[in-house]
């Protein structure tokens, strides 16, 4: 794993699905919103210490962020985030289509996009059919 994104001292997956879940995952032929077949819902991935690489080499950002309080965790904010360079990805739970409008999240996601706009990128969210472009301003 890269250095820079080593693991928040004290977190871990826990019981929380939702990179199981939201992604689409082509080499597993795996849609979006629909869980893995490894997936136990509640309890994680079936087959965590065999997973294959694809799986053991994603952390989502929470996992790799020591800005992102308890509040951002994928299973509370109903979120999955990562980032892939100067972009940033939000992936929502389709039972909670509006979270990532909500408070404390809007406002970071645009801090975000201001700080990836200067370099290139964007800040963007998949919410079951909707995609939104966050805006920095």
């Amino acid at each position: 794993m890269d250095p820079r994104y080593a693991i928040v001292a004290g977190r871990s997956c826990g019981s929380c699905t939702l990179c199981c879940r939201l992604p689409e995952i082509d080499a597993f032929s795996k849609p979006a919103n629909v869980p893995c077949n490894n997936c136990i819902r509640g309890r994680g991935c079936a087959i965590y210490h065999d997973r294959p690489q694809l799986c053991r080499d994603f952390l989502c950002l929470w996992m790799i962020s020591e800005e992102l309080s308890e509040e951002w965790h994928p299973s509370r904010s109903h979120m999955m985030i990562y980032a892939q360079g100067p972009q940033i990805t939000v992936l929502v739970d389709p039972a909670y289509p509006d979270t990532w409008r909500q408070e404390p999240y809007l406002s970071q996601f645009r801090r975000w996009a201001n700080d990836a706009a200067l370099v290139g990128g964007y800040v963007i969210v998949f919410a079951g059919e909707e995609v939104s472009k966050i805006s920095p301003n």
